[in-house]
């Protein structure tokens, strides 16, 4: 396990100088199976417990972001801490990617939700890591997901074992929900099943609105619990909007903030 004290001086990330101390950033290691995967795991100075926020990364294989991404929640008061599934940043496995780039059509559907049920084994595993961390207060735990990562947040939504109170989906099946009629049917299924509330944000020149409108939808029917909110444009481009996750964290902060406060107090 490695662990290293950040100490933030003018200028560089200068959101947590709040903080005065820095926050302590560790890359730890659990394992799903035979799977030994790494975390990345950022929490406030002091002992704790301290509330928690699992961030659910996109199909992205470069994480280094995260250390960005991470100073607000902490800067708020949380532990953050971001499973690399496998295949991600320093996880070992196939690569997502990789193994649905090798299919079309109905091949290809079936297995981007196979594949998903696959790594929200991986993050289960590490919401049940963080929970046994003494510094955590395991009654007090929310999710954020971004992208591939917003589906995982929906594929945990319907399951109380995960032990989350709250979830919060940015721009979750953004670039899929039109091409996978499996998909949107397991992503609709947890949506009605829900045992937390839900806040989906999105920017509004993202890829595409359609499962956000249609999840929300889902859950109102049900009578779940639930927010959803389409900022402005963020950038000029599709991709643009879609970063919007990782990047504007200064626009959707105080009400994604707000969200988890009232959920996890």
């Amino acid at each position: 396990m490695g662990i290293r004290t950040i100490f933030f001086g003018v200028g560089l990330l200068a959101g947590c100088l709040a903080w005065g101390q820095g926050m302590v950033v560790q890359t730890v290691v659990y394992k799903n199976g035979d799977l030994e995967l790494r975390g990345f795991l950022y929490r406030p100075p002091g002992p704790g417990p301290f509330p928690a926020v699992v961030y659910n990364h996109g199909s992205e294989k470069n994480l280094a972001y995260i250390d960005r991404l991470a100073v607000p929640f902490v800067e708020r008061g949380y532990v953050f801490f971001a499973p690399n599934r496998r295949g991600h940043g320093r996880s070992p496995g196939p690569y997502i990617l990789d193994e649905l780039n090798r299919l079309r059509g109905a091949e290809w559907s079936q297995a981007l939700v196979r594949l998903h049920e696959e790594q929200l084994s991986d993050q289960l595993e590490g919401v049940a890591f963080l929970k046994a961390q003494p510094f955590v207060d395991a009654a007090r735990i929310g999710v954020f997901g971004w992208s591939f990562g917003g589906i995982q947040t929906m594929l945990a939504v319907d399951r109380a074992a995960a032990g989350y109170q709250a979830a919060a989906n940015c721009a979750g099946a953004a670039q899929t929900w039109h091409n996978s009629p499996e998909l949107r049917a397991r992503l609709s299924q947890a949506a009605r099943n829900a045992t937390m509330p839900v806040f989906f944000i999105q920017a509004q020149n993202d890829y595409s609105l359609s499962a956000l409108e249609a999840l929300s939808e889902e859950m109102r029917r049900a009578g779940k619990p639930f927010q959803a909110r389409v900022f402005p444009p963020f950038g000029t481009s599709n991709q643009d909007g879609h970063n919007f996750c990782a990047q504007g964290h200064q626009i959707w902060g105080p009400e994604v903030f707000a969200f988890l406060d009232a959920a996890l107090r």
